[in-house]
This record gives C-alpha cells, sequence and structure tokens, in this order.
C-alpha cells in the first residue's frame, strides 16, 4: 500500500461540492416507515453472522462492566437540556437509543429496559416488552402510551421539545445527548438511574480504553482514509458519517481519516457516487444493523456502486463493527476504538 498523505484543499473542497444534491444519487435502500408504538422489532433484512470472504469483523471483546448494585433513589441531576429532573422510579425505562441502553447493560440493569426502538442492537433492547420506531416527529401520546416511569432520551435534537412536554405531564424525563464524549455519557446516564459511583468507575475503565486507542494511533506513519456507511438518514437514503457523528470520533481517535468530516458532511449525510471516488477511501466501514439494512453484500454495492473504484473496494477492504461500538458514544465506545485503532495500526505499517 502507497504512503498516504493528506488530501490537498482543493479535493476538500470538491467533496464538500459533491455532498447530497448531485444528480446521480446512491440507490436507497427501503424507505422508513413513520414513527409509531409498536409490539415486536423490525425483521432483520440480511444475516451477518457470517461476512463476504476478504471481508473483516473489528470488534472490541472486552466492553467495561460493573458489578450490580442497588441503585440510590430518588437521583436529582441535570439533563442535558438544562432541566433539573428528579428520578424516584426506574422499574420501566423507555430508552431512546443503544447508547443508553448500552450502559443500563453495563450497569447490571438490562432487566429494567421497558421500551426500545425497533432496531436496537443491544440484547437487552432485544428483549424489551415494547418496541417504537423513534424520530423527530414522536409525539407524547405515543411516549406516553409505553407506560414507562422514565423516558431516558439520548438526543437533544431529538429528544428535547418531546422530554418538556412529557415533563408537562408530570413523567420524569431525561436527555442524555449523543454527541458528548463517551465517559461522560456514561457518567450521566449512571447518575440518572442512582448509580453515580458506579457510572463514575465504569466512565474511567471506557476512558481509559480510549487513551489506549490514542496511543496506538499515535505511533503510525500515516492515517488511513476510511468511509463509514449508514443505510439509514437522510430521509432513509444511504449516507456517510460526518464531523458530529460517533462514528467520526471514534475513526479519529484510532488514527483514520474520516472522509465524511473532510468533506463536510453534517451528522449523516448523502455523498454522491463521484463524491466517493474522489474521496479515495482506504476502509469502508460499516455497521452489523446497517449491512442487514443493506442487504447485504450485494446491497451495499448497489447502494454506492462506485465504492469499487476505490482503493478500498478495489482491495475488497470492508469492516464491519458492532452497532454499539460505532455508531454512538457509550460504553462499547473505548472498546470499539481499541479494536479500530489495531486494525488501522496494521494497515498503516504494511
Amino acid at each position: 500500500m502507497k504512503a498516504n498523505t493528506l488530501v490537498p484543499t482543493g479535493l476538500g473542497l470538491l467533496l464538500a461540492a459533491l455532498v447530497a444534491g448531485c444528480d446521480r444519487s446512491p440507490a436507497p435502500p427501503q424507505a422508513a416507515a413513520e414513527a409509531h408504538a409498536v409490539a415486536a422489532p423490525a425483521t432483520d433484512a440480511a444475516d451477518t453472522s457470517v461476512l463476504p470472504a476478504g471481508w473483516k469483523r473489528v470488534a472490541g471483546q472486552d466492553v467495561p462492566q460493573v458489578a450490580a448494585a442497588a441503585p440510590q433513589l430518588p437521583a436529582k441531576l441535570r439533563s442535558d437540556d438544562g432541566v433539573d429532573v428528579e428520578v424516584s422510579d426506574i422499574s420501566r425505562i423507555v430508552a431512546g437509543g443503544d447508547d443508553v441502553i448500552a450502559v443500563i447493560e453495563a450497569l447490571g440493569l438490562a432487566g429494567k429496559v421497558y421500551a426500545a426502538p425497533e432496531r436496537s442492537a443491544t440484547a437487552a433492547g432485544k428483549a424489551a416488552p415494547k418496541h417504537f420506531l423513534f424520530n423527530r416527529t414522536t409525539g407524547v401520546e405515543g411516549v406516553l402510551s409505553l407506560d414507562g416511569t422514565l423516558f431516558l432520551g439520548n438526543s437533544l435534537r431529538r429528544h428535547a421539545v418531546l422530554a418538556e412536554r412529557l415533563r408537562a405531564t408530570g413523567h420524569a424525563a431525561v436527555v442524555i445527548d449523543d454527541l458528548q464524549p463517551p465517559a461522560d455519557k456514561v457518567h450521566k446516564v449512571a447518575a440518572a438511574l442512582g448509580l453515580s459511583a458506579q457510572g463514575e468507575a465504569l466512565a474511567g475503565k471506557v476512558q481509559a480504553q480510549l487513551d489506549q486507542a490514542a496511543a496506538i494511533a499515535k505511533d503510525n506513519a500515516k492515517r488511513p482514509r476510511v468511509i463509514a456507511l449508514s443505510a439509514s438518514g437522510a430521509g432513509g437514503l444511504p449516507t456517510v458519517a460526518g464531523a458530529d457523528s460517533a462514528a467520526n470520533q471514534l475513526i479519529t481517535i484510532a488514527g483514520g481519516i474520516n472522509i465524511g468530516e473532510e468533506a463536510g458532511v453534517a451528522n449523516y449525510s448523502q455523498l454522491s457516487n463521484e463524491g466517493v471516488v474522489a474521496a479515495a477511501p482506504d476502509v469502508i466501514l460499516v455497521t452489523e444493523n446497517d449491512l442487514r439494512l443493506f442487504g447485504g453484500e450485494a446491497g451495499l454495492w448497489k447502494a454506492y456502486p462506485t465504492l469499487k473504484h476505490t482503493p478500498a473496494g478495489a482491495a475488497n477492504r470492508v469492516w464491519v463493527m458492532p452497532d454499539v461500538e460505532l455508531k454512538s458514544t457509550s460504553v462499547g465506545s473505548g472498546a470499539g476504538a481499541l479494536a479500530l485503532a489495531q486494525a488501522l495500526a496494521e494497515l498503516a505499517h504494511r
């Protein structure tokens, strides 16, 4: 492999110009459905237990946990939307995403997850008695109908207004913003559950792994170029991870260059087929859930046909990661960063 260098400013401008809006957009997977509460999770579109020849599974094996302890309730904390909240009952948690669910699991409270997103990738999320399809338009009535005792949101963008309206009905609602550093999020989720001391210990373990990943990346002579793909976002169209995404944080810590950040992509947004070629990624990164939603190998190449014409595509270098280690900052971020840093270091030193 040839040595990687930073892309000239001109290419960065070209990539930005090729972000969503070009005539030839990637082929979309099935469009997202309207928000609603449902009784069971969605069926996976493709089996990813066995990867195609040449592909690589990159997964941290040492996701931290702490010994279960009795929550100290009521718990008082400041929600990330700036409101002081008192939590007195965590017996039926309505969780906004896998990032908060993963922390709940690591604290030994998996059985408290009462409602979770349809496409949850966590064990507790999949086993939750109720499931829902959650987006910006989900209303108060839908959440209240789930009959939870605590709403634990994971995004200021999606859940701040909802949390405010839930509190107006007397419902406990805490928002833990998804874009903050993993250790901070872990500690805040634990504090909401009355386990602040356990959360501090858990956050310390996650941060130690992140620091170890950064130390590995520091020794790399070059930084491989990474494109992180998602099957959802932009109205159900395939997207790439941009600057304000958990994937960008992970890739950067692990020693890679996230081409979505370089192109000026916000959150998860479309990048044209021309932009994919111009980005010249060395690695294609996708989560297990997104690979299923793409429809497996064939669906991934169909969504972005020009991937085949990039260094990563030509080398068939597709790496698959657990969702909770790539798409959200959470208790698995340290383990995921460490696994990705080791994989990128191996590639960088070839």
